[in-house]
C-alpha cells in the first residue's frame, strides 16, 4: 500500500491536537475515533449513531486486545463467534455490529485521511480492512424477529388492561402512595396499544404533542398524537409522523391522567414529560420493561408476549376491524406495506370471518342466476 506524504492532512492535526498520552499506540487510536467522530459529524449523522459505532469498535477493540494497524479477519471471525455463542446477540444486533466496524476501517485505511502514513512511520505498520462482504451477516430475511412474537388477543390484553387497573386500586385502598406509579404505568399501557407506539415513542410524550383534529371533535384535545421521537432511519433523526385518534376509550385514559391525576405526581410541574418519573424527568425504558415482565408473570402470560406487542396489536386490531392497510401503516409511520403485514397477526375468528363473507358473497351471487334458469 502506497504510503501518504506526510503533511498538514487530517491525521496530523488530530495527532497534533491531542493531549498528552501514556502510550502512543492508545493516543493514535483515540486520534482516529476523534477523526472518525468528525467524518460522521460532516456527513450529518446523528450523535446516537455515532456514539453507537464508536462503542461497537471499542468493543471489538477490548476483545481483540489489539490495535486497529494489526487487526485480522481472524481477530473479526472470533469477535464474532464470541457474540453469537456466549452473547446470544440476534442476527440484526451481529450485522449492525459488524458494519460499525467495516465503516471504520474504511475510515482508516482511506488515504484521504493518512492514517496509514502515520502507523507506518509510528508503527511500522498499517491498518486494513479486516470486515469482508463474504465474512459478513446478510439480511436474508424479510423479518429476523423470532416466530414466536405475536400480538395479544383481544382477552389477553383486556385480561393486562385490568391487572394494571387493579394494581391502582389495591395500592389506593392500603393508603401506599405507589398507586401513582400504578396509574402511570396503567396509563403508558393503555396508551402505547391506544396509538400503536414503540416503547420510546411513548416514553418521550410531553404533554403538549396532542391537538385537536377538526373532523372528529368527539375525541376533544386528544384527537391526534404528534410523535416526535419515532424511530430514525441510519444516521437520521427522529422521524415525526402524526397519529389519528381511533378509539375514544384512549382520549378518555389521557384526559383522566393528564387532568386529574398527573398533577400529584412528584416532579410533574418541572418539565414537559407526560409520563414522569419520581426521580427524573420521565419515566425510563428499564422501568418499562421490567413492570411488564412482572405483569405478564404474575398473569401467567405467553413468554412471546412483550411490550413491543402492544404495536402489534394495534396494526392487528385495526385491520380486524376493517380499517385500510395504508391507513394503518401510516399510523404506525412505516415506509413499506410490507412492514406492516408483517405486524399483521390476524386471529383465526378473523380468517373463519373472511372466509364465511366470502363465501357467503359467491352464494348470492350464485342463486340469482340459478333461479333465472328454473
Amino acid at each position: 500500500m502506497a504510503e501518504v506524504p506526510r503533511g498538514p492532512g487530517v491525521a496530523s492535526l488530530h495527532l497534533v491536537g491531542r493531549g498528552p498520552v501514556l502510550h502512543p499506540a492508545e493516543g493514535m487510536f483515540e486520534a482516529m475515533l476523534t477523526g472518525w467522530r468528525s467524518q460522521q459529524l460532516a456527513r450529518g449523522l446523528s450523535f446516537g449513531t455515532i456514539d453507537a459505532r464508536e462503542r461497537a469498535v471499542r468493543r471489538f477493540h477490548i476483545h481483540s486486545n489489539e490495535w486497529p494497524w494489526v487487526w485480522t479477519t481472524q481477530h473479526v471471525d472470533e469477535w464474532c463467534a464470541d457474540l453469537r455463542v456466549v452473547g446470544r446477540v440476534s442476527l440484526s444486533t451481529l450485522r449492525g455490529l459488524q458494519g460499525s466496524l467495516r465503516q471504520f476501517c474504511w475510515f482508516v485505511t482511506d488515504p484521504a485521511y493518512g492514517w496509514a502514513g502515520e502507523c507506518e512511520r509510528e508503527f511500522g505498520t498499517h491498518p486494513v480492512q479486516v470486515c469482508h462482504d463474504e465474512a459478513m451477516a446478510r439480511h436474508v430475511a424479510e423479518v429476523e424477529s423470532r416466530p414466536t412474537k405475536r400480538a395479544f388477543s383481544r382477552d389477553e390484553l383486556q385480561t393486562l388492561f385490568d391487572h394494571a387497573d387493579d394494581q391502582v386500586a389495591t395500592a389506593r385502598a392500603s393508603g401506599r402512595k405507589g398507586w401513582l406509579t400504578a396509574f402511570r404505568d396503567a396509563a403508558i399501557l393503555k396508551t402505547a396499544y391506544g396509538w400503536g407506539l414503540r416503547r420510546n415513542e411513548v416514553r418521550m410524550l410531553d404533554v403538549v404533542d396532542f391537538g385537536l383534529n377538526p373532523k372528529a371533535t368527539e375525541f376533544g384535545r386528544y384527537g391526534v398524537l404528534y410523535v416526535r421521537h419515532g424511530k430514525a432511519m441510519r444516521g437520521s433523526p427522529p422521524k415525526r409522523r402524526s397519529v389519528l385518534t381511533v378509539w375514544d376509550w384512549a382520549a378518555e385514559v389521557l384526559d383522566e391522567w393528564v387532568s386529574e391525576v398527573r398533577q400529584h405526581y412528584p416532579n410533574a410541574g418541572a418539565g414537559p414529560a407526560l409520563f414522569p418519573s419520581e426521580r427524573s424527568g420521565r419515566v425510563d425504558l428499564t422501568h418499562l420493561n421490567r413492570t411488564f415482565a412482572r405483569y405478564r408473570r404474575e398473569l401467567d402470560l405467553d413468554p412471546a408476549l412483550d411490550l413491543h406487542s402492544l404495536r402489534r396489536s394495534y396494526v392487528t386490531h385495526l385491520i380486524e376491524d376493517g380499517f385500510d392497510a395504508l391507513f394503518v401503516q401510516q399510523q404506525v409511520g412505516h415506509e413499506h406495506a410490507s412492514t406492516t403485514s408483517l405486524y399483521t397477526c390476524v386471529s383465526s375468528d378473523y380468517r373463519t370471518a373472511m372466509l364465511r363473507h366470502a363465501l357467503d358473497q359467491t352464494l348470492r351471487a350464485a342463486l340469482p342466476e340459478e333461479q333465472g334458469h328454473r
